[in-house]
């Protein structure tokens, strides 16, 4: 596995658990305001898989579970096969995925290898190809993936990064677009370090204030009160 981070103790990336975060290298979009540009290539520096398992094994019944993120996890041809040594560590597994690859995710459930999942919903369907940078991003399979969640009995959540270019329609397209998830983040946008000169006039546009996220967040209460909507 093509592995370009660790962070070896984490109490926010894994509700409930102290957990690591693994990070792999490559991904299948070019959000303009991603935070992890470097691993969006492949080429960043890379982490020894058997630093990461050694590391792991040191700290089994001090740490909870373990993070697969990135990137795109579900890029990675030996994910499965990584997951199972981990979880024969007796870690409990969350795999961060921005869901365009459900055959990957449904293998990864139906093997009882997952026990949370958080998925990205970037922007309303149509709006993908422009915030991705990505033309032919598949939204049918991110549909897919959000059923599979929704049938699968898991723990899981959904996240949008609310980045100056999304208004409150647009966060109520995505509300009506998706199946309720048990839980739904907005998370507040902070301007990445690096990013694409040609990118500058969108990653320096102002961004939400606190305030201002507390109250898209009750706007899209009123439209799904079912759903736990929270700001991170």
């Amino acid at each position: 596995m093509n592995i370009a981070g660790l962070v070896k103790s984490s109490t926010v990336d894994f509700p409930g658990q102290l957990a690591a975060v693994i990070f792999t290298a490559g991904c299948n979009l070019d959000c303009f305001y991603c935070h992890n540009r470097l691993l969006l290539t492949g080429s960043a520096p890379r982490v020894e898989e058997s630093e990461v398992m050694a590391f792991l094994n040191k700290r089994r019944g001090l740490l909870d579970g373990v993070v697969f993120s990135g990137g795109e996890p579900t890029l990675q041809p030996d994910l499965a096969d990584w997951i199972r040594r981990v979880r024969d560590l007796d870690f409990k597994i969350k795999l961060d995925t921005n869901g365009t690859r459900p055959e990957i995710l449904n293998q990864l459930i139906s093997e009882k290898l997952l026990d949370y999942v958080a998925i990205d919903c970037k922007a309303p369907w149509e709006r993908y190809p422009e915030i991705c940078d990505c033309p032919d991003t598949d939204v049918e399979g991110i549909k897919q993936s959000l059923q599979i969640l929704r049938d699968a009995g898991l723990p899981w959540e959904i996240r949008t990064t609310v980045i100056p270019q999304l208004n409150i329609k647009d966060l109520q397209e995505i509300i009506r677009q998706i199946p309720p998830p048990p839980r739904y983040f907005l998370q507040r946008y902070n301007r990445p370090a690096i990013y694409r000169p040609e990118d500058r006039f969108r990653i320096e546009a102002a961004s939400y204030t606190p305030a201002q996220l507390v109250l898209l967040a009750e706007q899209l209460r009123k439209m799904k009160p079912e759903m736990e909507i929270q700001v991170r």
